[in-house]
């Protein structure tokens, strides 16, 4: 007979520790970092939809879940579908599924049901637009954008970006169940940046790309013109963000802070032009998530001191 296994404190500890790293490896499948910003940027969307006043908590709160729940399920099958790709990568080689912690089938099964539930917390109780919108968002990055344009265009992220650019629209629509002009601005602010926030990465990255065969910008078109279409792409970013105080969106507060982070971004480009390293694009690219998230929380904060 096949001997009774023994139980012991140890092997209690052990099993502990293992589904402790199980859970954290599905945990870092969902991006938390990215995906924090997405639900900062709808949540925004959601508060500045109400002219006076505040949103209803129970709709913030269950479109908060929802939105992080199906942006967590798109980054899983983002990295089901890139796993090799990660693996030949130095920046994401040390993801679950390259590292062998996951299997891609727990890896699919994970995405399914947390994009399912997100999905359905969003049509029970939010509204069907947010969720259809939702579930294009998570078609726009986890489809279009990783299986057709990533590998085949350096140009993947200017058209991919309008997935990125999602967020703000869903709050929105969350909150009014519908989409505005204003909601469509919020959505051109974030289009606009996530070309220069993410052609600073690739520069400094660009070898990681080059290994991968992925056609980046700075691999397919060089260094050089890569910086260049990051000082431009800045350049529109800062025309773009003044367009809230122009519609009457917001009011002196915003443009203040607008111009205040155009400007600095503005420098950050420019010395990335004309005096390129790599410390220079990892500064760069970290000043850019800093400034769409301080640029959000001042267009909240006017928001409020106009109400």
């Amino acid at each position: 007979m096949r001997a009774a296994k023994i139980l012991t404190p140890d092997s209690h500890v052990a099993d502990s520790h293992v589904a402790t790293a199980r859970l954290h490896a599905f945990y870092v499948l969902t991006k938390p970092r990215v995906n924090s910003l997405i639900v900062f940027c709808a949540i925004i969307g959601m508060f500045l939809a109400v002219p006076d006043g505040l949103p209803s908590p129970v709709i913030v709160l269950a479109a908060t879940v929802g939105i992080a729940c199906v942006a967590g399920a798109a980054a899983a099958m983002n990295c089901l579908i890139e796993m090799r790709i990660d693996a030949r990568m130095s920046r994401t080689r040390g993801r679950p599924l390259p590292r062998g912690e996951l299997t891609p089938r727990e890896t699919l099964a994970f995405a399914v049901a947390l994009g399912g539930s997100g999905l359905l917390i969003l049509h029970q109780l939010v509204n069907p637009l947010t969720m259809w919108l939702t579930l294009a968002t998570f078609v726009g990055y986890a489809v279009v954008y990783t299986i057709f344009l990533k590998p085949r265009t350096p140009q993947n992220i200017v058209i991919g970006g309008a997935s990125g650019a999602m967020p703000p629209v869903l709050g929105w629509a969350s909150v009014t169940g519908d989409v505005s002009a204003d909601a469509l601005l919020l959505f051109l602010i974030i289009f606009a940046w996530t070309p220069p926030h993410f052609w600073s990465l690739a520069l400094y990255r660009s070898a990681d790309y080059a290994r991968a065969g992925l056609p980046m910008l700075p691999v397919t078109h060089g260094p050089e013109f890569t910086r260049l279409s990051v000082l431009l792409y800045t350049c529109i970013l800062f025309g773009v963000t003044l367009l809230p105080f122009a519609t009457r969106m917001s009011g002196i507060p915003y443009l203040v802070a607008a111009i205040a982070l155009g400007g600095c971004y503005l420098g950050h480009a420019w010395r990335l032009y004309v005096d390129y390293s790599d410390a220079r694009a990892r500064r760069a690219f970290r000043f850019s998530i800093l400034y769409l998230f301080l640029l959000f929380a001042a267009l909240l904060a006017d928001h409020y001191l106009r109400f």
